[in-house]
């Protein structure tokens, strides 16, 4: 089926073009209604977003407020990427019982009342009571909104569409900045609780915004829900002949007949998440190994790389480059927040391009090149303290712009992306949310260790460090992960049963769609 599609587009290209540099099925127009559908699912990822950008000001006025140690703030920065670790290993399963659709109503539902929570906290505890009912929320989002858009999309634009959540991350991370910004005018009591609060305004328009959204095809049909999965597939597919062999291959990866056309049918493999644990954790084969390892160290370097240290404590560190006064450190907060948000927005149209693996090894590269350069600007300052030295300064305030450019070019976005994609059909959700555990698990671990780690070997040695594990992480993406552009979900699985990526990767970088079906030609649909 899969060769069979691939070998229409290059009767295509030939007979459009006899230029052999023209690629032709870029050209295409997107689908509007994909496009819309993924756009609505992932706005639940500016839940994450807002929190990080508010959380980064806030701390500010709240240690004010409440007269709290450096370790308490370390502690209510970090908590909620521990507190995530609950909704996003829920969030598959409950994603396969009730659907992707619902579960992101769930998640919308959880955050708001922990915005509100938090909006109203008296004190310290009640404060943590609030970021803990936000953390399961900002779980579930951060799993169901890249499960969601991948399984809706179109392979032609599936790295766009999948990078939409990291888009609305970098949306929330600069309106939390703006928020910090808009209200540190007002009275110490009263600001910090409406920079909390106001993150509940977004849940509102997300829960009304899913009421147009179709359920995943892919969800629809491992229920048997044959005809309600091909309206969708037809509205979501670039042409119906895409849809039909969408349609075929998901019956395969399910276990349909292919002649069967009921609306509804009894499909005999398990459709909601039952015994995927096990085939992911106790018993996996070869091939889903290296996907879970693949997903899990992704997501690793991704935030062992320094991402949220640098985003939650950029007053801080600022403030350790020599700028004084909240005003301009808040100011500076909102360059990062914008630089952010345009180079997300840049790199979500080179996805489907350029490619995953060429973005990753590019974006890392400059990541590690950007710390290095922002430590040694940091231990400069910090050698000097009775001196102010201007050009050190910039230095660093242009290398944690640069910092988080690199990032939101490739390691931001291609980390969702890549690990949404890979998995098969049955275990997607929750091999996600396996993903997303690890990825607030380091996320936790660095943002409540931050402060203290800073105060033990400088903070230029923290940034000597975080460059450090960005290098291992280039490392591992150059050896270990293959191109998956242009590959569409249900042939995703032969890149994983191949043991020697790193002998081919200039091969995997430069597939045409045309040489990835002849690795599968004459044998339909791969599967793990």
């Amino acid at each position: 089926m899969a060769d069979r599609k691939f070998e229409k587009t290059a009767e295509s290209n030939a007979s459009q073009s006899s230029d052999p540099t023209m690629v032709q099925p870029e050209k295409k127009r997107r689908n509007k209604f994909a496009f819309a559908c993924t756009m609505i699912a992932s706005m639940t990822s500016i839940l994450l977003g807002y929190d990080i950008g508010v959380m980064s000001g806030a701390v500010i006025f709240i240690k004010k407020d409440l007269r709290i140690s450096d370790v308490q703030i370390e502690v209510l920065v970090g908590i909620l990427n521990v507190y995530c670790l609950i909704g996003s290993l829920l969030a598959g399963r409950t994603s396969d019982w009730i659907g992707r659709r619902y579960t992101i109503i769930l998640a919308g539902a959880i955050f708001f009342a922990g915005a509100l929570l938090m909006g109203f906290s008296t004190n310290y505890t009640f404060l943590m009571v609030g970021r803990f009912v936000a953390g399961i929320g900002v779980g579930y989002a951060l799993v169901i909104a890249p499960v969601y858009t991948t399984e809706v999309s179109p392979a032609s634009s599936r790295g766009l569409l999948t990078s939409l959540p990291e888009v609305f991350i970098n949306a929330g991370i600069m309106f939390g900045y703006v928020s910090n910004y808009a209200f540190s005018k007002l009275s110490l009591h009263l600001g910090w609780r409406l920079m909390l609060g106001v993150g509940a305004i977004p849940s509102v328009f997300l829960a009304v915004g899913v009421l147009a959204m179709p359920e995943s095809p892919r969800w629809l049909m491992m229920q048997g829900r044959l005809g309600d999965a091909k309206q969708v597939l037809y509205k979501t597919s670039d042409s119906k002949e895409e849809a039909e062999s969408r349609i075929a291959d998901i019956k395969e990866a399910v276990g349909i007949p292919e002649n069967c056309n009921d609306d509804f049918v009894q499909v005999q493999k398990r459709s909601h998440g039952e015994g995927v644990w096990k085939e992911l954790l106790i018993s996996p084969t070869p091939a889903v190994r290296r996907v879970l390892i693949a997903a899990v160290g992704i997501h690793f370097f991704q935030q062992a790389s320094g991402i949220d240290a640098v985003v939650l404590y950029s007053p801080r560190i600022f403030q350790k480059a020599g700028i004084k006064g909240n005003d301009p450190i808040l100011g500076v907060t909102v360059a990062v927040g914008f630089i952010k948000t345009l180079t997300i927005l840049i790199a979500t149209f080179l996805v489907d391009r350029i490619g995953r693996r060429r973005l990753l090894l590019f974006s890392s590269g400059g990541v590690f090149l950007s710390l290095i350069t922002l430590a040694t600007g940091l231990t400069i300052i910090d050698q000097n303290p009775d001196k102010k030295i201007t050009g050190a300064i910039v230095v660093c305030i242009i290398t944690v712009l640069t910092f988080v450019s690199f990032f939101s070019t490739g390691l931001g976005p291609i980390t969702w992306v890549y690990s949404s994609e890979i998995f098969p059909l049955r275990l997607r959700a929750q091999g996600a949310s396996i993903g997303v555990a690890f990825n607030r698990i380091t996320s936790g671990v660095l943002t409540m260790t931050f402060i203290s780690l800073y105060k033990a070997i400088t903070i230029g040695g923290a940034f000597f460090l975080y460059a450090g594990i960005a290098a291992a992480g280039w490392i591992f993406f150059y050896t270990f992960l293959p191109e998956t552009r242009g590959q569409t979900l249900e042939d995703m699985a032969v890149l994983f049963k191949e043991s020697r990526w790193a002998s081919k990767k200039k091969g995997e970088e430069s597939h045409s769609q045309v040489e990835l079906a002849s690795n599968v030609h004459g044998h339909g649909p791969a599967r793990l």
